[in-house]
């Protein structure tokens, strides 16, 4: 009788405690709980831990690759923006603000014209880019979202394995889940490759033409935004008619994506431009 009685009591003991926690779960999520497992939750941790050392992004790296442990893509994947950090340029960096809007359209139009309604990987995207390249007889749009090439640009080599194509599109997907689309595309255009030895809006549109990013125009940004798909082709200080004909690509993308009309699409395209004098 004494055991039966002790197993009852101890039966009541242990429900009690598991009701107890399931109440405090319950409590917990409700309060706001759930962002406990976000993945913007842990990238606040990451401020507790030793700063990176200031590091060049990989498109601007032109010694070969280091090897990188599994522990420090790890904690890159963990603490994404303590990476992040640790690449940019803060001395050129321009924030969106300051960046036409042409500039931005003009970019999304030819790279990534489904930028707002993906996640980081984009199959759709990578059928029209294919259509469109088979229009046009060459390749003048990218298959790779604007979130896969700025993962690219800060981390990865150009190397084409399974292995590298696999942490590209984690890379991405933990890219949209720590960053909004504006501070995406704020980063991607501060850090992608404009041609002629210029890395990032700032420089470029200085480089070029002179200006702050905030005074190009819709011609000169058409321009800027050409130049990334090839860029040692479509510099205009390599071959400006190339150049040209690229700006118009760019143009008829933003035509075609809605962005501007025929008639602003038309007048852009005659305008002429007035490029700086290169520096050495």
């Amino acid at each position: 009788m004494k055991k039966h009685k002790k197993r009852r009591i101890y039966r009541k003991f242990f429900r009690f405690i598991f009701l107890l926690g399931l109440i405090f779960l319950l409590a917990f999520f409700l309060a706001g709980g759930f962002t406990f497992f976000a993945p913007r939750t842990w990238q606040h941790v990451g401020d507790f831990l030793p700063r990176l050392a200031a590091v060049l992004p990989a498109n601007q790296q032109h010694d070969p690759p280091k090897t990188i442990s599994v522990t420090d893509r790890l904690s890159r994947m963990i603490f994404l923006k303590r990476a992040v950090d640790a690449r940019i340029d803060r001395e050129h960096y321009v924030k969106l603000r300051d960046i036409p809007e042409d500039m931005q359209n003009a970019i999304i139009a030819v790279e990534d014209n489904r930028f707002y309604s993906h996640y980081g990987f984009d199959v759709q995207g990578i059928m029209r880019a294919t259509l469109v390249n088979l229009q046009y007889g060459e390749v003048t749009e990218g298959a790779s979202t604007i979130t896969q090439q700025l993962v690219k640009n800060l981390f990865l080599s150009h190397e084409q394995s399974f292995g590298r194509k696999a942490e590209e599109l984690l890379l991405s997907l933990d890219m949209e889940a720590n960053y909004s689309k504006s501070e995406i595309l704020e980063l991607y255009l501060n850090t992608i490759y404009y041609g002629s030895n210029y890395y990032g809006i700032g420089p470029a549109a200085q480089g070029y033409f002179g200006k702050k990013p905030q005074d190009l125009k819709l011609p000169e940004a058409a321009m800027l935004a050409g130049t990334p798909n090839a860029p040692s082709l479509y510099s205009p200080y390599v071959d400006f008619m190339l150049a040209k004909k690229r700006q118009f690509i760019v143009i008829d993308a933003m035509v075609r994506n809605g962005y501007i009309d025929e008639t602003t699409a038309e007048s852009a395209k005659i305008k002429p431009l007035y490029l700086a004098t290169p520096t050495d």
